[in-house]
């Protein structure tokens, strides 16, 4: 099972728009982030993707993507949905299955309500099937389990993805883990987790959050992904460096950066 980073920034990408800062204006190809998303390629071929933000089109070509079996979202937030109108070339043959809760399937439906409304002959517009993620979905050997976990005062998904002895776990826009989550979480060898900065939000686990969280798991390989432009790739590398030697995590945590590959056997 491979995972692809299509993206690991913050809702308003880096660089942002009208700023200078030194993130911002970093040379470092690791400190420009699209909006978070995730790439999931199966031993067997299967395709699927976790959320669909606004450079979804940008990063399907640059990861070679020219098919899907599914689509998973996190939550209705813009930067993790408004791509969804570029899966079209992707769903032209047959419909798309795309996994969500029921809040966030309401809201897909509000803000694309022209693709549940017959149109007129050349309207193009994306063939999907919604679906309630209520239980783990099967595709072909990837198992995606949903896992309910808060960000701020709303109920968001997080996916636990397996093919056989090997798992994951992506957790974005996090501010809260329940207990059931972590219970079907397991020991995942993987867990991409955001990390907004290394300030407290309302809303995102901090950087001390966020890998505190993951290192509960027992995971191996921990990746910060939804990151704001606060902090350069490097200079996180160094705040997960500190982390480890005064936790004493053994294993590996760093920050995830765009088309970064992590491959699980």
């Amino acid at each position: 099972m491979n995972l692809r980073i299509l993206g690991s920034g913050t809702s308003h990408g880096i660089p942002v728009i009208a700023c200078a800062c030194p993130v911002c204006r970093s040379e470092d190809f690791r400190d420009q982030r699209m909006r978070s998303s995730l790439y999931v390629q199966g031993a067997a071929g299967e395709r699927a993707v976790i959320d669909t933000g606004p450079e979804f089109r940008l990063q399907a070509i640059r990861a070679g993507i020219t098919r899907l079996d599914g689509l998973f979202l996190t939550h209705a937030h813009a930067d993790h949905l408004h791509g969804l109108d570029d899966i079209r070339p992707l769903c032209q043959d047959k419909p798309l299955p795309v996994y969500a809760d029921a809040n966030t399937m309401r809201e897909m439906r509000e803000r694309f309500a022209y693709i549940f409304q017959k149109t007129q002959i050349g309207g193009g517009k994306p063939r999907i099937t919604p679906v309630i993620a209520a239980e783990p979905i099967r595709l072909g050997h990837l198992i995606f389990t949903p896992l309910p976990v808060k960000h701020g005062t709303l109920d968001i998904l997080g996916w636990k993805i397996q093919e056989g002895p090997a798992s994951a776990t992506y957790l974005t826009d996090t501010s809260d883990i329940p207990p059931g989550a972590f219970s079907l979480i397991g020991q995942p060898q993987a867990v991409i987790i955001g990390g907004l900065r290394e300030r407290p939000h309302e809303t995102h686990f901090s950087f001390l959050q966020a890998l505190t969280a993951a290192a509960r798991t027992k995971t191996s390989q921990i990746y910060l992904t939804h990151i704001c432009h606060d902090h350069s790739h490097q200079s996180i590398e160094a705040f997960c460096r500190l982390w480890q030697k005064s936790s004493g995590f053994i294993g590996a945590a760093q920050p995830a950066y765009d088309e970064l590959t992590i491959s699980l056997l």
